[in-house]
This record gives C-alpha cells, structure tokens and sequence, in this order.
C-alpha cells in the first residue's frame, strides 16, 4: 500500500465513523421518543442540524470527501467513505427523510404529552 492508499484509507475510515455517527443520531430519535426522553432527543437532532451547518457552509458535500479527493482520482459515490454505492449516493436523500420524519415524531410525541 502506497502513501496515497494509505492516505485514503484513514481519510474514509474517519469519514464512516463519523457517518455511524450521526446515522446513529438519526435512528435514535424515533426511539428516544417513544421512550419520552425528549430531551435527549433534542441533543441528538441539535448535533445533527450542525453537521446540516457544515455541510450546508460546504456546498452539501461533507469536508472529508475534499481531503479524501487529494489522495485518488476515483469519484465514484463512495470514494471516500466506506459504504455501498448506493447508500452512499443517496446517503443524504435517505437520511434527510429519516431525519425529518423522526424529529416530526419526536415533536409530534412531545406535544402530545403536555
């Protein structure tokens, strides 16, 4: 393995960590709701609606695909990370949704409960 290949190896390592991340988020919130910990709930979707930020203030790309492309040429959907293609390519489109629907259950659930 080559210093590039290695390179890339720990930008996308470092990139699906922090994926698993804020895909763990996202799948919390619907739980955290129904199990009434609403405040925790609403850490999580704080901390995601920043990484929003982020990528928002980066041109919806996230910053370590801009490390990564130093090290390859390659641009396929998960270059630069460690996922499927296809999840990778429509990464943003399923968890967006997830997130969106998951925080109108969490509200939905919070509301309810006053």
């Amino acid at each position: 393995m080559n210093e590039n290949e290695r390179a890339l190896y720990w930008v996308k390592m470092l990139h699906t960590v922090a994926w698993a991340f804020f895909a763990g988020c996202i799948v919390a919130l619907p739980i955290l709701g129904a199990l009434r910990c609403f405040r925790t709930a609403a850490v999580l979707a704080a901390i995601v609606l920043a990484e929003c930020a982020i990528l928002a203030a980066n041109r919806f790309r996230c910053p370590l695909t801009d490390v990564a492309a130093r090290y390859t040429t390659d641009r396929a959907p998960n270059f630069d990370i460690f996922l499927p293609r296809l999840l990778a390519q429509y990464n943003k489109l399923i968890f967006g949704t997830l997130y969106v629907v998951g925080g109108g259950y969490v509200l939905w659930l919070r509301l309810a409960a006053r």
